[in-house]
């Protein structure tokens, strides 16, 4: 079934429709939530929270091509994440870094395999693993990114700025090096 004739029939209130739509997208929506979550049975919140917004909304929901339905569902996976965990951190808590200092560059590190950067992530605490994952990952600025944590945008750049730090060292501390 296509996932225009799929999104048809969950608007229609097909149950085995949405149990499709569940089925097609919950395992990376799930690996989603657990890049800002970092913890199973939270993650399964989120995502089962996700799921009731997307069956309750999904009537409003306009079609507009291929992938547009994942797209629709990202964005309704990040702002729960983001809303667990406004509830539980305080992103407000990191100081502001002199805007003269220069960014760590991660970009020879970009031949590593996705898993195993991705791993390093996770290890990341949650102010700089949240803030890396809204910009580097999903491509928000750090006006958008202090308007979703409810933060200042040099909150943002530095919580961004010390992730991106603390990877390196990670990734330098685990035999990564430039060039490999």
């Amino acid at each position: 079934m296509t996932e225009d004739e799929l999104i048809k029939k969950c608007q229609r209130g097909s149950r085995s429709a949405q149990e499709q739509l569940y089925a097609r997208y919950a395992d990376r929506l799930y690996r989603l939530a657990y890049r800002y979550i970092k913890s199973d049975t939270d993650a399964e919140d989120v995502i089962m929270l996700s799921f009731a917004k997307v069956f309750s909304s999904i009537g409003s929901f306009v079609y507009r091509g291929e992938g547009c339905t994942e797209g629709w569902m990202r964005r309704i996976v990040v702002n729960e994440a983001l809303m667990w965990l406004r509830k539980k951190h305080n992103f407000n808590l990191t100081e502001s870094l002199d805007a003269t200092l220069q960014e760590p560059d991660l970009q020879p590190y970009g031949q590593m395999d996705a898993e195993d950067v991705y791993q390093f992530v996770l290890l990341l605490p949650t102010g700089y693993r949240t803030v890396f994952n809204l910009s580097v990952i999903e491509g928000y600025n750090h006006a958008e990114i202090a308007a979703l944590l409810q933060i200042n945008e040099n909150t943002s750049r530095s919580q961004l700025f010390k992730a991106k730090t603390l990877l390196k060292k990670m990734l330098t501390r685990e035999g990564y090096h430039y060039g490999t």
